[in-house]
């Protein structure tokens, strides 16, 4: 689908203030960035290393879901929460019950882990299925390890990436996964969140050579910390990414510098 031209605006809370951004990487702390499409705002509110929460004209729509509860607490209830795969850094199951009752969509595999409750709000999707909800397209693509021997990701669980199409305006979300030739082949992306952290998912320079060639308008490098010294530079990243997308930096970890 082709995207229609929109402008990007980042709220600064703090001051009150919008401010129209240049096509250059960004630090903005922990603030929150509205994405103004044809449909109206998408709204970004970054929690911590995949965990995020997007407003939309369609309903809004938690991500990854984990931590603790009260970090959602000034964020607008969920209407939909999508859940990438199995790891404690993307799904909790604890979490998604103090949360209120949401649909959730996700993989078997994590519908396998949850508790009766759960499942009975949760909606299977596999690679390449698809789903109307509020007016919104939702796809589940692959999200994997490239190296059959790596067991983190392995493509046979069935792991998630998602793709939102929101009156046009579209978002992908990468989960775990390496610069895999799905995400290579995506087309018209206006929003990307893009994982790099080793030994589980890729590194900087692999991220941002799978975000040149795909080429989505705005790109958010997150998920960066990884163990064993496997921690990505957000930095190096917009750095090499260059003119491909406007990436923007936030604090994905704020008083949590050991994740």
């Amino acid at each position: 689908m082709t995207s229609t031209r929109r402008e990007l605006l980042v709220t600064a809370a703090a001051a009150g203030a919008v401010t129209l951004l240049p096509f250059t990487a960004r630090a903005d702390g922990h603030a929150t960035h509205a994405f103004k499409g044809a449909g109206g705002e998408v709204k970004v509110h970054p929690i911590s290393h995949a965990s995020f929460v997007m407003e939309t004209p369609m309903g809004t729509i938690y991500v990854d879901t984990v931590g603790e509860a009260t970090a959602y607490a000034d964020k607008p209830a969920p209407d939909l929460i999508l859940i990438t795969h199995r790891h404690g850094d993307h799904f909790n199951a604890d979490t998604l019950n103090a949360l209120g009752d949401a649909p959730i969509i996700t993989n078997a595999d994590v519908h396998g882990m949850m508790d009766d409750a759960l499942k009975g709000r949760t909606t299977i999707m596999g690679h390449d299925a698809g789903t109307d909800w509020n007016g919104a397209t939702i796809e589940a693509i692959p999200a994997y390890n490239k190296d059959p021997e790596t067991k983190f990701h392995p493509r046979a669980r069935g792991d998630n990436g998602y793709v939102l199409t929101m009156a046009g305006f579209r978002v992908y979300v990468s989960g775990d996964t390496e610069d895999i030739p799905e995400m290579r082949a995506l087309q018209n992306i206006d929003l990307a969140f893009v994982c790099m952290n080793l030994p589980f998912t890729m590194t900087a320079e692999a991220a941002a050579s799978a975000v040149a060639e795909f080429k989505p308008k705005f790109v958010y490098p997150y998920h960066y910390r990884g163990r064993d010294g496997g921690t990505q530079d957000p930095k190096a990243f917009a750095s090499l990414v260059g003119g491909a997308a406007e990436v923007h930096l936030v604090d994905w970890y704020p008083g949590n510098p050991d994740l």
